[in-house]
């Protein structure tokens, strides 16, 4: 799994193209999130392997960088350009599915971009070394 994570500050999207056939429809409309750590998420074709480590580390990785700005505004962004490995679609949004709900039971507000969509997007990055993150997990 590949996190390229930010912290914004203002984060616009809105879906622009169906990628996947069996993905569901999306709202048109687009949605704001503020003061949020946006994660930019890729899965691996190893990553169905070591799904447990991948759980852990990517939910380790996304609280540690929303408590440098203590904030727990999390937005989830499928974004496949990070890695030459692809995972299967199907593995990918259920393991990001309970990363959500992980999230969301323990506090956090968490939103994400239509998977398996292209997503128009405007991205404010706050300027602070933390607030741009890359992980291999």
């Amino acid at each position: 799994m590949k996190l390229l994570m930010f912290y914004a500050p203002e984060f616009w999207h809105k879906p622009f193209q169906k990628t996947l056939p069996e993905a569901p429809e999306a709202e048109p409309t687009g949605a704001m999130a503020r003061d949020a750590v946006v994660v930019f998420y890729h899965g691996e074709a190893e990553d169905h392997d070591r799904r447990s480590s991948v759980l852990s580390k990517m939910l380790k990785n996304i609280k540690w960088l929303g408590g440098k700005f203590n904030t727990k505004q999390v937005v989830l962004h499928s974004f496949g350009h990070l890695s030459e490995s692809k995972a299967d679609p199907e593995f990918v949004r259920e393991l990001v599915a309970e990363v959500r709900q992980r999230l969301e039971n323990t506090g956090y507000s968490v939103g994400e971009t239509p998977f398996g969509y292209l997503n128009e997007w405007k991205l404010h990055v706050a300027g602070d070394s933390l607030a741009k993150v890359f992980k291999s997990i």
